[in-house]
C-alpha cells in the first residue's frame, strides 16, 4: 500500500516546544525551530497501528467514528494491520484526529475526563510534531525525552511507584514510552500531577509551562515563549465530534460561557435534597464541584459530545458510599466491585445505555419485585423513569447484587454474582476458561480499589 498523506501539518507553530514534556525541562539559548528530529529511533519503528497498540486500544480507535472515517477513506481494513503515516523522510507520525482521539480515550478511561484532551494534543504538536518515535536529549538534566510528549523515564517510573498510576510497567522497558498510548497516558498523569501542584489548584497556563520547564521555571521568562505557541497551536487544532460508547471529554469543569444554549441535566432535579447534602458532604465530589464552579441547587452531571448526562467516577464513588454505608453495612458488599459493575453496564451514563436503565442497568421488573417481594423501600419505583435518578438505581442494583450473593441459599463467588447480575443467574457458566464480563470488572476495578503507594520519595524535576 501506498505511503498515505493523510494530514496537513499546522502552519501556525514556530517548531517544537522548547523542550517540554514531562519531568520539566529547558535548553537554554536554543530556539525551537532549530530542534532537530534527526535522533529518532528507528530501530524499532512502527509500520503499523497494530505494532503499537493492544488490540483492545485499536478497537476503540475503530469505534471513534472521525477516526474510522479517516482509515476508511485512504484504504484501511477493519480486521487488516492499519498503516501509520509517514512524512517525507519516513517517521510515523499520528494524524490530528488519530492523536485526538488516543487523548479522548486515554482521558475518558483514566482521568474522569477530568483534563482537557486538546491541552494534551497542542503540547504534542509542540513536543515532537505527534511522531511516537521522538527521542531527544537534554544536555542539562541528562535525560532522554521519549515519544511524542517526551515524556522521561523516570518520571515515569515515579509516576507509577510513587503517584499510583500503575495501568503499565515500563520499569523494565522504558522503550514502551515510545507507544502512543503509553505515553499519552504517563503525560496526562504528570499534567494531572501538575493541576494540583502543592494542593493548589493551577492555571493551564502553570501547568503548560511547568511542563515545558518544571515547576520553578512556570513563571519564568523562559517559558512565557512555549506558552504563547501552545496557544495559537491550540486554537488553531481542527475540531471535531467525538462519539463514543461512553462518555468522552466534555465536562462541567469547563462550565460554557453565558448565554450559550447548551442543555444540561442537573443532579437536583434526580436527586433527593437528603441525598444531594450527602453528597456535598462527601469531601471528593465537595471539592470537584466546588472546583467546576458547581453551585447548591444547580448542579449539573458532566456531559459527552451529544450531551448524555454521566458520572465521573468521583461521584459514582460517592453514591454508591452512601448507598452501601446507609442501608447495605452489613451485607458485605464492596463499594469498588459495585461501582466497576455501573462503569461495565452503563458506563456511568444516568440514563443507561440500550436496554439497561441507569447507572446500574437494573430494569423496573426487578426493581418493583425487589421492592415488593424482598421489601426494599428505602425509595420508591413507580416507573422505569425512576431509574434514571442514580440514587435509585444505585439502591435497587445494590440490593440485586446482595440477593444474588446468596442465590439458592449459598454463598456466591463475586464471578458468579458478575455474571449473574448482568446475563441472569440462568446463564452463568463458571467453567470457562475466561469470562469477558469479569475481565472487564476486573478492569473497572483497577479505577475504583485504592491504589498502593510507595511512600518512598522521588525527585524527578
Amino acid at each position: 500500500m501506498a505511503e498515505r498523506r493523510r494530514c496537513v501539518k499546522l502552519d501556525t507553530r514556530s517548531g517544537g516546544g522548547s523542550g517540554g514534556g514531562s519531568g520539566g525541562r529547558s535548553e537554554k539559548g536554543r530556539m525551537p525551530m532549530e530542534r532537530s528530529y534527526s535522533n529518532a529511533r528507528m530501530a524499532n519503528s512502527f509500520m503499523y497501528w497494530n505494532d503499537c497498540v493492544d488490540p483492545d486500544d485499536l478497537e476503540a480507535m475503530w469505534m471513534d467514528p472521525a477516526v474510522r472515517a479517516e482509515w476508511i477513506e485512504v484504504g484501511e481494513t477493519k480486521g487488516q494491520k492499519v498503516h501509520l503515516s509517514r512524512d517525507p523522510d519516513g517517521q510515523p507520525y499520528l494524524t490530528q484526529t488519530e492523536m485526538k482521539a488516543v487523548a479522548d480515550i486515554t482521558v475518558r478511561r483514566h482521568f474522569d475526563s477530568i483534563l482537557d484532551p486538546e491541552m494534551i494534543c497542542a503540547i504534542a504538536e509542540l513536543e515532537s510534531d505527534r511522531k511516537p518515535l521522538i527521542m531527544r536529549y537534554n544536555k542539562k538534566t541528562k535525560e532522554t525525552g521519549l515519544g511524542m510528549l517526551q515524556v522521561y523515564a523516570k518520571t515515569a517510573e515515579w509516576l507509577a511507584g510513587g503517584q499510583g498510576y500503575q495501568e503499565y510497567n515500563v520499569d523494565d522497558n522504558p522503550d514502551l514510552l515510545h507507544k502512543p498510548f503509553i505515553n499519552v497516558y504517563f503525560a496526562a498523569a504528570y499534567l494531572k500531577w501538575l493541576t494540583d501542584y502543592q494542593n493548589n489548584q493551577r492555571s493551564e497556563e502553570f501547568v503548560v509551562r511547568a511542563y515545558n520547564g518544571g515547576t520553578k521555571k512556570a513563571t519564568h521568562k523562559s517559558t512565557l515563549p512555549y506558552w504563547k505557541r501552545y496557544l495559537v497551536v491550540k486554537e488553531a487544532l481542527p475540531s471535531r465530534k467525538h462519539v463514543d460508547a461512553g462518555p468522552s471529554s466534555f465536562h462541567p469543569t469547563n462550565p460554557t460561557s453565558p448565554g450559550s444554549n447548551t442543555n444540561f441535566t442537573y443532579w437536583d432535579s434526580r436527586a433527593s435534597p437528603e441525598d444531594m447534602e450527602d453528597m456535598w458532604n462527601h469531601p471528593e465530589v465537595c471539592k470537584e464541584w466546588t472546583k467546576s464552579k458547581e453551585e447548591r441547587g444547580k448542579v449539573r452531571f458532566s456531559q459527552d459530545s451529544e450531551k448524555r448526562p454521566y458520572l465521573s467516577r468521583g461521584e459514582m464513588k460517592a453514591v454508591a458510599e452512601i448507598i452501601v454505608s446507609e442501608y447495605f453495612s452489613t451485607k458485605g458488599i464492596k463499594v469498588p466491585l459495585v461501582c466497576a459493575v455501573a462503569d461495565t453496564v452503563s458506563m456511568r451514563f444516568v440514563n443507561g445505555t440500550g436496554k439497561k436503565v441507569g447507572i446500574l442497568g437494573v430494569d423496573y421488573k426487578t426493581a418493583a419485585w425487589l421492592n415488593t417481594e424482598l421489601g426494599y423501600r428505602a425509595y420508591r419505583v413507580d416507573s422505569a423513569d425512576d431509574l434514571t435518578k442514580p440514587f435509585v438505581s444505585m439502591y435497587f442494583g445494590v440490593a440485586y447484587l446482595v440477593w444474588l450473593s446468596e442465590y439458592e441459599g449459598r454463598e456466591r463467588s463475586n464471578q458468579f454474582i458478575i455474571q449473574a447480575y448482568i446475563k441472569g443467574p440462568e446463564h452463568v457458566d463458571l467453567e470457562a476458561a475466561s469470562c469477558p464480563l469479569w475481565l472487564k470488572v476486573e478492569q473497572a476495578l483497577s479505577y475504583y480499589e485504592e491504589p498502593k503507594r510507595d511512600t518512598g520519595g522521588c525527585i524527578i524535576l
